[in-house]
């Protein structure tokens, strides 16, 4: 769903219902989700408000959905790294840090669309933020997972640590605090894991 420089003709291909979705992803990351509305999506999309609502009954179904499609893209990341290395639980684990780090830069231009969103909507009954914390909360089980297959000590504290990391490197290179913020982040959670390995995780890692 990302915009490119040839928007307007590759929009026009597209469905109607995903190019709303098109638009709203990139006027909300742009512009944030109160101050963009439901006219100016319908605009973007060259549509009309009547056709949004055709497919989304209110504008913050249009949001949960659209943060939907943004955690299914993480969860696509736990798919791609477990598929690339199958019984290899450390892998695993430095692929997803990997791709964290590798989507840095577009963060510190952008903003990472779930922090962003939270400090939009406090209220923790509203369906975006919920889709949010639904997604943080499958994702920690699937780390968790991981980590106890790696033969981490304590996987949750260890998933915890990771979480900690992964997250702190976003908000600190969206808002420019550290440098070199990626490699950072690979040299951490390398260490987490390496520090955290039992004797039976050590084990396995002369079979990875």
């Amino acid at each position: 769903m990302a915009s490119t420089a040839r928007r307007p003709s590759r929009v026009a291909k597209l469905p109607p219902r995903e190019r709303i979705l098109d638009a709203a992803e990139e006027l909300f990351q742009r512009e944030g989700i109160r101050r963009v509305g439901v006219q100016a999506i319908a605009e973007r999309a060259e549509t009309t408000k009547m056709a949004i609502y055709r497919h989304f009954e209110t504008k913050d179904a249009l949001v949960a959905e659209w943060l939907r499609i943004v955690a299914a893209d993480y969860q696509a990341a736990f798919d791609r790294v477990e598929a690339e290395y199958p019984d290899r639980p450390r892998e695993q684990i430095l692929g997803l840090a990997r791709f964290i780090a590798e989507g840095l830069p577009a963060i510190s231009h952008r903003g990472c669309p779930f922090i962003n969103s939270l400090a939009e909507l406090p209220d923790r009954s509203h369906p975006a933020r919920q889709v949010i914390e639904k997604h943080k909360a499958r994702q920690t089980r699937r780390l968790v997972g991981m980590c106890t297959e790696a033969g981490l000590s304590d996987p949750e504290e260890a998933a915890a640590e990771i979480t900690f990391v992964l997250e702190g490197a976003q908000v600190s290179t969206q808002n420019g605090s550290i440098d070199q913020a990626g490699d950072r982040l690979m040299r951490i959670v390398e260490g987490i894991v390496d520090q955290r390995r039992t004797p039976r995780g050590s084990s396995r890692a002369t079979t990875d």
